[in-house]
């Protein structure tokens, strides 16, 4: 991730159409509850972010500031093995047709491709700086990668790039349409931050939506059902979700601050937004209204996770602090779903 930007101090105000709702301080429900907490032993430093193997029920987690991948068996709630042999481990991504898992290194600007059962590396290719979040098209089957200059598209069995989406700067996290081609990704700038719209068959960006004031965008969400698209800014701390078609922004609503996942729980209608502030907030979604329905307290710097929907299932990464070993917090969704969910 660009640490120039990061580090950076932006003052933004959301300004022109953006129709702000205020946060509910109430919680009025159990939205979220601890089931289990998993110690990751050795483990210090940031960690980034995770991926889930349905096949083996295991939980991949990139240990950036460790120079690991941590592997977890969920259906016990124990910790595996540690794998090493990486250089900064941010995006990580499996790739069920290859009973793989996919890491790409930050400090290397690699993708390195990992056996999901040995975890012997199959092969390791440059992609480009700052190597970042990952996703797999399991429909089309490449990896995508986002890194300095775009997002990259490699094929997974021949362990080449095949393409890129050029965009100028560093791309964050970015979602892959399914019953679509489309990709999007959040490009935060130190003053101009926006969301690119590309298009995957032609490898081009088709459109860039400026945020209007939502700055620090970094993780984002997708509901394709309903051609809804959610960013997570850290300035001000605010999720905003934008109309896919138009790219309207339309609603936007306060948020926990220093955010880098969240993610959209269908089922429920619901918005799970992780902060290093400390905290996962719960957004329940109305169409295009948003209303916090629960905050559940994590520790200082937990600001990454994973949601298996397969699961109904929550996975907090908390790093370590002091005498506070790094551990997996796993949350389990409350079991009443929408009944009009999409």
């Amino acid at each position: 991730m660009k640490k120039a930007i990061r580090a950076a101090c932006e003052v933004a105000v959301l300004t022109t159409g953006l129709v702000s709702q205020p946060i509910e301080a109430k919680q009025t429900s159990p939205a979220l509850r601890l089931i289990a907490t998993i110690r990751l032993p050795a483990v210090s430093g940031r960690i980034d972010h995770l991926a889930f193997d349905m096949a083996r029920q295991r939980l991949f987690v990139a240990a950036l500031g460790n120079d690991t991948v941590e592997v977890l068996e969920t259906t016990r709630s124990v910790y595996l093995r540690s794998v090493t042999g990486f250089r900064e481990p941010q995006g990580i991504a499996v790739v069920p047709d290859l009973g793989a898992v996919a890491v790409a290194n930050g400090e290397a600007g690699t993708l390195q491709l990992v056996d999901a059962e040995t975890f012997a590396t199959r092969w390791t290719i440059n992609i480009g700086g700052d190597a970042d979040n990952v996703r797999y098209d399991a429909a089309a089957r490449p990896i995508y990668v986002a890194a300095e200059g775009g997002l990259y598209a490699v094929d997974p069995a021949a362990g080449k790039t095949v393409g890129r989406v050029a965009i100028d700067g560093h791309p964050e996290s970015f979602q892959l349409e399914t019953a679509g081609t489309r990709v999007f990704a959040n490009l935060p700038g130190l003053v101009n931050s926006q969301v690119v719209a590309g298009e995957r068959k032609t490898m081009t960006v088709m459109t860039r939506w400026t945020t209007q004031g939502c700055g620090g965008n970094y993780p984002m969400a997708l509901d394709e059902s309903t051609s809804r698209l959610f960013i997570g800014c850290r300035r001000p701390t605010r999720l905003a979700m934008i109309d896919t078609h138009s790219g309207s922004f339309l609603t936007s609503i306060d948020i926990v601050g220093d955010t880098d996942d969240l993610f959209y729980d269908a089922a429920r209608r619901r918005l799970y937004v992780i902060g290093g502030e400390g905290f996962v907030d719960v957004l329940a979604r109305d169409d295009d209204h948003l209303q916090r329905v629960g905050r559940v307290t994590t520790r200082s710097g937990a600001r990454t996770g994973l949601w298996v929907p397969s699961q109904d299932r929550l996975y907090v990464a908390v790093p370590e602090r002091g005498r506070e070993s790094a551990e997996i917090r796993v949350f389990e969704a409350e079991n009443k779903k929408a009944s009009n969910g999409r």
